[in-house]
């Protein structure tokens, strides 16, 4: 079975984290975002993957990666097209499509089952919300899941489940799909619809796009909580840890530290002597010293925090930021390779 995960765009708004690396290799929960979703297919016997790059993968985890890579942004369809070659290989087998930026429990197995059983040509994973008019809304038939048509931010009440960004499809929806920029969601879809022949699947447990840093510290909170459901072994305990916290081995904590809840500490960090952490993402290399504290933000790879500074509301520390003792952040959004000497009093840019 195949799989392709779409990575285009330019990750603008998780800046400035996108401006070290590529968003789908920006560490969610400490493993970069699309490492979630190739485990999760490698899992269900996903043998092969279109992407254009993560080489280093391919052996760790045995399975084969295919660079399939764009000379112009060709939307969430045209890519399909350009992996048509790939995609096809005459078992008439179908395939997965993923959005790099969506956290999920993956139930991908179930949605194989879905697909069997409706007989349709294409499935889309969709999940509740609950301000569906800020979205496209799908409409579906409840006791079927058949997609009957597609709403894009309804003024009146329609439904209450928007597309997921998972989908499962036979290799005849390429031949609906020519090789220029194209939206799967509003061309490609729609007309599958009108003949009858989309399925809609709800999405058990959670779901968050995590492209923007709100719904990234959001979406962390869901990812643990289900770690703490299905594998709590995996989540740090200790007289010192509240609540969901996910610590590499090899950082390091010291005593009188309050972490959590809803924490995640990546590899070779060091946290010194009572500090406090909550809500935030802590990225490998990361120093944060004496008695700081830090809230609902994300500290960059190899910064450092100084000594009772205090980190807070949605502050995002690009790499190789410099936060100086007893400074405050106050929603700053630092670029890589910065010092801040005086503090952020309001939410703003640090170029």
């Amino acid at each position: 079975m195949k799989a392709l995960i779409l990575v285009g765009g330019f990750g603008t708004r998780l800046r400035p984290l996108t401006l070290s690396v590529p968003k789908p290799l920006v560490e969610f929960a400490n493993k970069p975002m699309i490492l979630h979703q190739i485990e999760a297919l490698k899992a269900i016997g996903v043998t092969e993957l279109m992407l254009n790059f993560l080489k280093d993968f391919e052996t760790k985890l045995e399975i084969k990666i295919t660079c399939s890579q764009e000379t112009e942004p060709l939307g969430t369809a045209g890519p399909l097209a350009l992996a048509r070659d790939k995609l096809i290989d005459g078992s008439g087998e179908p395939f997965f499509v993923l959005n790099s930026d969506v956290i999920s429990e993956y139930p991908l197995k179930q949605m194989i089952e879905f697909h069997k059983v409706h007989g349709g040509e294409a499935s889309i994973m969709v999940t509740k919300v609950d301000e569906p008019s800020k979205y496209g809304v799908v409409v579906m038939e409840e006791s079927t899941g058949k997609v009957e048509r597609f709403v894009e931010k309804p003024k009146i009440f329609v439904g209450n489940k928007i597309n997921a960004g998972i989908y499962l499809l036979n290799p005849s929806v390429l031949d609906r799909i020519q090789l220029r920029p194209t939206s799967i969601e509003k061309e490609v879809f729609p007309k599958i619809a009108a003949e009858d022949k989309l399925y809609a699947m709800v999405l058990p447990g959670f779901w968050m796009d995590i492209g923007q840093p709100r719904d990234y510290i959001t979406g962390l909170r869901l990812y643990l909580d289900s770690l703490r459901k299905n594998s709590s072994s995996k989540l740090a305990n200790g007289p010192h840890i509240v609540g969901n916290v996910l610590v590499d081995e090899t950082a390091k904590i010291g005593e009188g530290c309050l972490i959590g809840p809803d924490v995640a500490i990546g590899p070779g960090c060091i946290v010194e002597s009572g500090v406090r952490l909550s809500r935030c993402s802590v990225m490998r290399g990361v120093r944060i010293k004496k008695h700081a504290c830090i809230s609902s933000s994300i500290i960059g790879w190899h910064s450092t925090v100084g000594q009772w500074a205090r980190v807070e509301n949605l502050t995002i520390l690009g790499e190789d930021v410099h936060v100086c003792d007893e400074i405050y952040s106050n929603g700053g959004v630092v670029l890589p390779h910065k010092e801040i000497k005086s503090s952020i009093l309001k939410p703003e840019i640090v170029m």
